[in-house]
């Protein structure tokens, strides 16, 4: 058996949506139904208006990269590495930014502003998003 690559969060009913989206190809971030504000990490209640009625929405599943490194450190056993994490401000979803992993990229070839993708990748029940950059 190998060793992991990831560590699987654990799955919540408020973060259950966000996690199985993938496998719809759909990236879920919940909303208040009272304000509309989106709230990510997903919470059962509105931290804006303290509304209980939120709902995951399908995102556009696009974005721009916000921030990004470049980790050379290997911190699970049979992580490749280098490999870039990103920060990205998803479009359509104010105030949202999502940590993920970019993609089929050089590291040297990655910028602050480069539009992405997200796909996914499953492992046991979740679906961990990832990045990809779009063509300019």
């Amino acid at each position: 058996m190998n060793a992991p690559t990831r560590i699987l969060p654990e799955l919540t009913p408020e973060n259950t949506p966000f996690w199985a989206g993938g496998e719809r190809g759909e990236l879920m971030i919940v909303h208040c139904d009272a304000c509309d504000h989106a709230i990510h990490p997903p919470e059962l209640i509105c931290p804006v208006c303290l509304s209980r009625n939120v709902t995951p929405r399908a995102a556009s599943g696009t974005g721009i990269i916000h921030s990004y490194t470049v980790n050379h450190q290997a911190w699970l056993p049979n992580l490749p590495v280098p490999y870039v994490l990103a920060v990205v401000d998803l479009d359509g979803e104010p105030g949202v930014r999502l940590t993920a992993e970019l993609l089929d990229v050089e590291p040297d070839s990655v910028g602050i502003g480069q539009k992405v993708k997200v796909s996914f990748l499953p492992v046991e029940d979740v679906w961990i998003p990832q990045f990809h950059r779009l063509a300019a």
